[in-house]
């Protein structure tokens, strides 16, 4: 047999193979649908191209958060463990170790919502609606102090939006500014005479860990042990009956204490946590709380004799960043004096 043939077609599979590929030309794959380019066309820019309609507030926004995001970011997006947190860092970019939020560094409130649709909640990503995402980062905004309470974040509202560091980011000119240190033909074997290493990583704790269940009964032990006399004797329903506290008004501060438990604990065997435990805090001295590392402006307060009576803890519990500029507690506050009030009662039955 001649291999004239072979060669002809060695060489119409060389030509072919030389021309762009295209699909039609091999019989592989289809045209993508609309809706199929649609699922995947989820980008959104500062300037609010990609949005869909819809609208969410604050307060639904938090009752969504709470639902989907707090197990990771807590519930007023604090963080948890090693989570990141949503909030706070504000004055923070020029420290060594910065806190980057939504609130101190993200220069675009698109980055937000892009991330939230996109890819949250953890493990159950692209299943919220878009009324949902709307809602999660108008509570973010208002975590951070750059909405009020009654904000609706919409597709119409959303450009009217600016995040404080906004002004903080630089265009990428690399392609110019830097085009004198690239080299056409790269080193691709033997560049270096030797490899050391020069940096290491500051933080290494950057992965969340699974907390020792066996660690947990051997500490409660102890401080059982420690605080063996009072639990002997039950301090809550003396209280209650000596001041006569309103048992619904109890139950609907016991309700809203659920938004302060990330930080704050209360009752037999409490310890400190994220934020000094509550127990006999009605009345008490302020940054008193034994073991618990105050911020300044809390020590600076103690010093200067402030004591937690009724009149300052709700003036506090309002808005306690505006109350004491420079306290580390980051929960935005109680906009409801009824809330206010169910929870100071509440804690009054620890006395």
């Amino acid at each position: 047999m001649s291999k004239f043939p072979k060669v002809i077609a060695g060489a119409a599979i060389a030509t072919a193979l030389s021309l762009p590929a295209y699909a039609g030309s091999y019989g592989l794959g289809r045209t993508a649908l609309p809706e199929e380019i649609a699922a995947w066309d989820l980008d959104v820019s500062p300037d609010g191209t990609g949005l869909p309609a819809g609208s969410g507030d604050v307060l639904t926004g938090e009752e969504v958060f709470a639902e989907q995001c707090a197990v990771c970011h807590g519930d007023f997006a604090e963080g948890v463990d090693n989570w990141p947190k949503l909030a706070g860092g504000q004055g923070t970019l020029d420290h060594e170790d910065p806190l980057k939020t939504v609130g101190s560094y993200w220069p675009y409130l698109s980055t937000t919502w892009d991330y939230v649709n996109r890819s949250m909640p953890f493990g159950a990503a692209q299943t919220l609606e878009p009324d949902e995402v709307y809602a999660i980062v108008a509570y973010i905004l208002y975590s951070n102090d750059l909405v009020d309470e009654d904000f609706v974040l919409s597709d119409e509202t959303f450009t009217g939006v600016e995040l404080p560091n906004a002004g903080g980011f630089i265009l990428d000119d690399r392609l110019e500014s830097e085009k004198h240190f690239w080299n056409p033909e790269p080193c691709m074997e033997n560049c270096k005479d030797s490899v050391e290493i020069t940096m290491r990583a500051l933080v290494l704790d950057v992965t969340p860990e699974e907390t020792s269940a066996a660690a947990e009964p051997a500490e409660a032990v102890v401080e059982e042990a420690a605080v063996a006399e009072p639990v002997a004797e039950p301090v809550a329903e003396p209280v209650v009956e000596e001041v006569a506290l309103d048992p619904e008004l109890l139950a609907k501060g016991a309700k809203v204490f659920k938004k302060c438990k990330a930080c704050h604990k209360v009752g037999d065997g409490a310890k400190n946590s994220t934020g000094p435990l509550l127990n006999g805090i009605v009345g008490a001295d302020a940054g008193a709380v034994e073991g618990f590392k105050y911020s300044k402006v809390m020590k600076a307060a103690a010093e200067d004799g402030l004591v937690w009576s009724d009149d300052e803890l709700a003036a506090f519990l309002t808005k306690p960043r505006k109350y004491m500029k420079g306290t580390k507690m980051s929960f935005a506050g109680l906009k409801k004096e009824a809330d206010i009030e169910a929870v100071i009662t509440y804690l009054r039955s620890f006395d």
